[in-house]
């Protein structure tokens, strides 16, 4: 169900950017989300969002909020979009909260770093490409490298290989745009086939970086849902992470080091950096007398 609610506050504040995404301001226009990743994290009891796979919340005053409180803002930092849930799910094609968001971004000269996995990112390409002469991102996270295995562990977002066709449409028109390949799921995705088919997807699509983590959170709810979804898709596996990992906050990957030097051993090859450039202020230039 979609239903609308009126915010008191839009942009949450870092002290500094973060060093993975480079984000300083986090906007969330949305509560919810409609991509129902089976491991997803904000399913947790932490953020307080509850009816996470039933309720979509759209924050009908967002816009307003965003004029008011981006001028305010008296460090220029990057926005991002993306963490707690897909500034591009469905709903976005007809509400239009994220398109509307850019277009104040790009009129404040804000930076941006935009995180999704659907391909409908591409009717923002214009926006995108108006904050780009500031600073853009559009990261599109990929944990599988097959079309089947991606609908099996996020069944509401778009197949792998339409992700990897928008990063190739994005980059043709000069955006900065990579790959964040996590999470990577223990004795699902911690394989060495994934992995490199992952890489040689994303240096076929012209992807800038790839950003990985192999492994994932396992917390209070966002556990009890995941291990639903494995009973029901990956029959036997659960009591693999109940053996394994008991009730520990995060589940490594398998054999996590050798697939981090595959994946750092192919990036190298096809000269795609394992960290992604972030935003950085122009220093203002001293003025000489001479």
């Amino acid at each position: 169900m979609i239903k609308e609610i009126t915010a008191k506050t839009l942009l949450s504040s870092a002290k500094r950017p973060d060093p993975w995404f480079g984000i300083k301001y986090t906007l969330n226009l949305y509560r919810g989300c409609q991509h129902r990743c089976i491991y997803c994290d904000s399913r947790s009891a932490c953020y307080r969002i509850e009816n996470f796979d039933g309720d979509v919340l759209v924050k009908a005053n967002a816009i307003e909020l965003l004029r008011a409180e981006l001028p305010r803002k008296r460090v220029r930092g990057t926005v991002g979009t993306g963490s707690m849930n897909d500034p591009y799910m469905p709903l976005e094609a007809t509400v239009g909260l994220t398109r509307r968001a850019l277009a104040v971004i790009a009129e404040h000269r804000f930076p941006v770093h935009v995180i999704t996995k659907s391909d409908l990112v591409l009717r923002d390409a214009d926006l995108l490409a108006e904050i780009g002469r500031v600073y853009a991102a559009v990261s599109f996270t990929v944990t599988a490298a097959d079309d089947a295995l991606s609908k099996q562990v996020e069944p509401g977002a778009p197949p792998t290989s339409r992700r990897f066709a928008a990063l190739a449409a994005l980059a043709a028109r000069g955006l900065y745009t990579g790959v964040t390949m996590m999470p990577i799921l223990p004795f699902i995705e911690d394989n060495a086939e994934n992995i490199a088919g992952i890489v040689a997807q994303a240096a076929a699509a012209g992807a800038r970086y790839i950003l990985p983590a192999y492994g994932m959170t396992l917390r209070d709810r966002q556990r009890a849902t995941y291990y639903e979804q494995l009973d029901r898709r990956f029959p036997g596996l659960r009591q693999k992470y109940e053996v394994r990992f008991g009730d520990r906050y995060s589940a490594a990957a398998d054999h996590a080091s050798q697939l981090e030097r595959l994946c750092a051993d192919l990036c190298q090859r096809h000269g795609i950096p394992l960290r992604m450039t972030h935003y950085a202020p122009e220093t203002e230039k001293q003025l000489t007398l001479f």
